[in-house]
């Protein structure tokens, strides 16, 4: 009984399947060979400081003997390794990413933040803190979690700068456009206050929203979009491929075609012979026309000022900068940060020219010594309830709470907007389909009743 009992514990102490102790000796002798790779040894050259970060890459081992690389932005090389020391690794290579700096890439080779994304890194650094976790620890736990390298790369470098001795708000700074203004500034705020947790939950929720409208216009504008390509593709197969046939024919018999058929034709000849033109043609454009909305501020402004006068897509575009300004400004002014201020920032971080017009006009008024609805009277950009509510706020010193209102009535418009969007355009789309090839059809039909007409 004994020596069956010692079989079953022996058997159940053995590893799985043969090849996972395979795996595991192969794994062992790896790190063992790791641990054998002797550490780097500074120079006098490695502690000379840039007058800017540059980006360094590196490979350190950790105490187990697995290797890790990275990248990391700095003023020396000392300055990564005392970093990497840090973090007990030892520290095997540094090497300047030469090309990545002649190109001066340092600011440019990342993106902001999507904002399902920044709602999940501020939800989860706000669980830790409150946790009890000090803030460079928390934010090295979520570099550990992250799956891909750049984000694992970029929480290493904000661990970086805190430990170099730089606030939380400065860190976010330093990592180009990462990190939207509107969030580094309520950082600086929280940094003031001592209520980062606080400012880290309202700014998860904020970004949170914003994503799900931003999900809900895009699932709005996805079946019409999706329509309307299959319609044009249709339409140049047809005048393409089925047009031509029929314009033989024609062409054969010799009977007298309808206007609309002889347009139909000469725009299938013509699509026959520069399609690819046309396409590129299209292409430049769109990327003309993309340069200068991006570029050209008064290009962009008359693109927006249109768009906002298109019925239904006027109150898309209106109802999502609304709820942005007032949202945003409601936790600028709950967080105790000066009106003026709250005005200057709420400028830089809307895209819209109108609306930063708006806000300019309300700063010049502000230090007229002015209130800050002033601006905003009988705009055709800002609706009639949202400055009440503003007016209202502003006379009773409840500005914040007003805002905060403001902000979740016109989310709910937005959604029912969608809504009623997504009624309306199936019908209006599947119109158009069948017009658009009804037409197209009708120019190749109708010859043919002629001709059997004639004949009979």
């Amino acid at each position: 009984m004994a020596g069956g009992l010692k079989k079953v514990i022996n058997a159940l102490n053995q590893p799985i399947g043969g090849s996972s102790s395979g795996n595991d000796k192969k794994s062992i002798a790896k790190r063992e060979k790791n641990l054998k790779l002797k550490t780097m040894e500074l120079t006098p050259q490695d502690a000379i400081k840039n007058t800017k970060n540059v980006r360094y890459k590196y490979k350190a081992r950790d105490k187990v003997g697995n290797i890790t690389d990275g990248k990391l932005d700095a003023l020396s090389k000392v300055d990564v390794h005392s970093y990497l020391l840090n973090q007990g690794y030892d520290v095997l290579n540094i090497e300047e990413d030469e090309m990545f700096n002649k190109l001066g890439l340092v600011q440019l080779a990342t993106r902001q933040m999507k904002d399902k994304d920044l709602n999940f890194f501020l939800t989860q650094l706000s669980t830790y803190i409150k946790a009890g976790i000090p803030l460079i620890d928390s934010i090295g736990i979520l570099a550990k979690q992250a799956r891909d390298k750049k984000t694992k790369n970029l929480y290493n470098r904000i661990v970086f700068e805190l430990t170099s001795g730089e606030t939380f708000s400065e860190a976010l700074n330093k990592q180009g456009v990462v990190f939207p203004r509107l969030l580094i500034n309520m950082v600086k705020t929280s940094e003031l206050t001592g209520n980062l947790t606080g400012v880290l939950d309202d700014m998860a929720d904020y970004y949170k929203t914003s994503d799900e409208n931003r999900k809900q216009i895009i699932s709005a504008m996805t079946y019409p979009a999706v329509i309307f390509i299959i319609a044009v593709v249709v339409l140049v197969y047809i005048i393409l491929y089925v047009v031509p046939q029929f314009t033989d024919m024609y062409g054969q018999i010799g009977s007298e075609l309808p206007t609309i058929t002889v347009v139909i034709m000469a725009v299938s000849d013509f699509l026959a012979l520069n399609l690819i033109y046309v396409i590129l043609v299209i292409i430049a454009i769109f990327t003309i026309l993309t340069i200068l909305y991006k570029n050209v501020t008064n290009f962009r402004s008359a693109v927006q000022w249109l768009l906002m006068h298109i019925p239904v897509i006027k109150n898309i575009i209106i109802y999502k900068e609304i709820i942005m300004f007032t949202k945003t400004f409601a936790s600028l002014i709950n967080y105790d940060v000066f009106i003026t201020d709250s005005m200057e920032i709420l400028g830089k971080i809307t895209d819209n020219e109108i609306y930063k017009g708006l806000i300019k006009d309300a700063v010049i008024n502000l230090s007229n010594g002015n209130g800050v609805s002033i601006a905003f009277k009988d705009h055709w950009a800002f609706p009639p309830i949202a400055y009440e509510m503003l007016l209202t706020g502003e006379r009773t010193g409840r500005l914040g709470t007003m805002m905060a209102k403001v902000s979740d009535y016109y989310n709910v418009e937005q959604k029912n907007l969608v809504t009623q969007l997504k009624s309306l355009i199936e019908p209006i789309m599947i119109i158009f389909l069948a017009v658009a090839v009804g037409i197209v059809l009708l120019a190749v039909i109708v010859p043919m009743f002629d001709m059997y007409s004639n004949i009979a």
